[in-house]
């Protein structure tokens, strides 16, 4: 009954709240000493926004596809549906996750 119901919402555009945000697909590219990094995390955990976190320092190939996508080795780098964003800009992530 839940599925259907929620089914029913997506396809008839009636999603509220956190619901809209699960269906972004968020990731950040982080190292563990950043603290725009933990600025940004805290962001989403505020609004409760679901992402996919890529350490750069341990994971080389995560920290190519982030050179790949934004050409900067600075983190953060997020991507959310193929947007970039380099630094913590709040503003822009409230615009992109229609956050008001």
């Amino acid at each position: 009954m839940l599925i259907t119901s929620l089914l029913y919402n997506i396809n008839h555009g009636t999603i509220k709240g956190e619901l809209k945000y699960a269906m972004l697909k968020v990731t950040i590219y982080t190292t563990p000493t950043c603290v725009y990094c933990k600025m940004t995390k805290e962001f989403f955990g505020e609004h409760n926004i679901q992402y996919a976190e890529k350490n750069v320092v341990q994971d080389e190939e995560a920290r190519n596809e982030m050179v790949t996508k934004s050409g900067q080795m600075g983190v953060p780098v997020i991507d959310i549906d193929g947007e970039i964003i380099v630094g913590f800009d709040e503003e822009r992530l409230g615009e992109l996750l229609k956050i008001k």
